[in-house]
C-alpha cells in the first residue's frame, strides 16, 4: 500500500541544506524579515520566545524542535525586550560563523542551531496539504540528533556531501511530521491520515491515481455513507476527495513531464485519462501552461544545467 507522506516528500524533493550556530545574552529581540524558504532550528541551551507573524507566540525550551516550511517574518527574544533589531535574510543573508545576539561577551543563556533547505520542485498545492505553517515539537531527541549531524555534514567538504545532506533533509522533514500531532494539525494531509476511517482512503487514492475513483468507492473504503465520507474528508483535507484527487494527479503529471519520463500521452494515461485533450485541458486549467508546453520548458532548463 502506498504511504502518501513518502509520496508527497519524493515530490517536493528538499535538499541542500546550510546551518548555523545562534546564541543570545542578556536583552535582546530580533526581528527577522519574511524569507520563504523552509527553516529549523534546534534548541539546545537555554530558553526563548518564538513569535511567528499569524501565529501565537510560543516559548521555546531545550531540546524544542521548531520548523517553518515558509519561513515567514517572526520575532526571537528574551520575552521580556521590546525594541528588536532588524534582520532580513534575503538582503543581508548571516554570516558563516555563529550569530551573536544581545550581550556579546560572557557565556550565552540561549544556544540554537538553525538552518535551512530548498524544495527542488515548486508544489504549493503539495505544501498546502502537507505542512502546517508552524511545526513545534517537544521531547523528540532523533530530532535533535538529526540536526546535530546536518549541520555536521554541512560544515565540512566531505566525499558525498550532497547526497548526505539531502538524505538527512529528508529525514528531518518526515520525522518532523510524524511528531506533529495529526489530529491537531491544520486541514490537511497530516490530519487526514490521522483519522483511521479516511486514511484507507487516502493510501488508494495515492497507490492507483489512475483508477476512475468515485466518491461512492472511496466512502465504501472507509465504511461510511457518501455523504459522510465527503463531509468528514472535506473538513479534514480542506479540500473535496475529488478536488485532491484532482492535484495528486496533476502532481504526478508535473513530474513525469518535467523528468522526461514519459510522452503526454503515457503522462495522461499514468494519471487515469483515457482522452489526450481532456488530460491537455485539466493539465492547462490547473498549471497554467499545456503539458507540451510544460514539457519544453522544463527541457529547456535541464539543458541550460547540463
Amino acid at each position: 500500500m502506498s504511504d502518501p507522506l513518502s509520496d508527497i516528500v519524493r515530490l517536493l524533493r528538499p535538499h541542500a541544506a546550510f546551518s548555523k550556530g545562534i546564541s543570545a545574552a542578556g536583552h535582546w529581540a530580533v526581528r527577522y524579515a519574511t524569507f520563504g524558504e523552509p527553516s529549523f532550528c534546534i534548541v539546545q541551551q537555554g530558553r526563548c520566545v518564538l513569535a511567528v507573524d499569524g501565529e501565537k507566540a510560543i516559548t521555546l525550551e531545550a531540546g524544542d524542535f521548531v520548523l517553518l516550511p515558509a519561513t515567514p517574518g517572526f520575532l526571537l527574544s528574551d520575552g521580556l525586550t521590546q525594541l528588536p533589531t532588524h534582520l532580513d535574510p534575503v538582503r543581508d543573508p548571516l554570516p558563516d560563523r555563529e550569530v551573536r545576539h544581545g550581550r556579546q561577551d560572557g557565556p550565552p543563556d540561549v544556544r540554537l542551531l538553525g538552518g535551512w533547505f530548498r524544495f527542488e520542485t515548486q508544489e504549493p498545492a503539495l505544501l498546502a496539504s502537507l505542512l502546517p505553517t508552524l511545526v513545534h515539537v517537544r521531547g523528540v531527541p532523533r530530532l535533535s540528533q538529526l540536526v546535530t549531524l546536518l549541520s555536521d555534514e554541512a560544515d565540512h567538504d566531505w566525499p558525498g556531501r550532497a547526497v548526505v545532506l539531502s538524505r538527512l533533509v529528508d529525514l528531518l522533514l518526515v520525522e518532523s511530521l510524524r511528531a506533529t500531532p495529526g489530529a491537531s494539525a491544520p486541514p490537511g494531509l497530516l490530519r487526514g491520515l490521522a483519522d483511521a476511517r479516511l486514511a484507507p482512503s487516502l493510501r488508494e487514492l495515492h497507490a492507483r491515481p489512475a483508477h476512475p475513483w468515485t466518491v461512492d468507492q472511496l466512502a465504501g473504503r472507509a465504511a461510511l455513507s457518501r455523504s459522510a465520507f465527503f463531509e468528514r474528508f472535506s473538513r479534514a483535507l480542506g479540500v473535496a476527495p475529488m478536488a485532491y484527487l484532482l492535484a495528486w494527479r496533476m502532481a504526478l503529471a508535473r513530474e513525469l513531464l518535467r523528468e522526461g519520463r514519459a510522452s503526454v500521452a503515457e503522462a495522461a494515461e499514468q494519471v487515469g485519462y483515457r482522452s489526450v485533450s481532456t488530460f491537455s485541458m485539466a493539465f492547462h486549467r490547473h498549471t497554467g501552461l499545456p503539458p507540451r508546453r510544460y514539457a519544453r520548458q522544463h527541457e529547456a532548463t535541464h539543458a541550460m544545467r547540463g
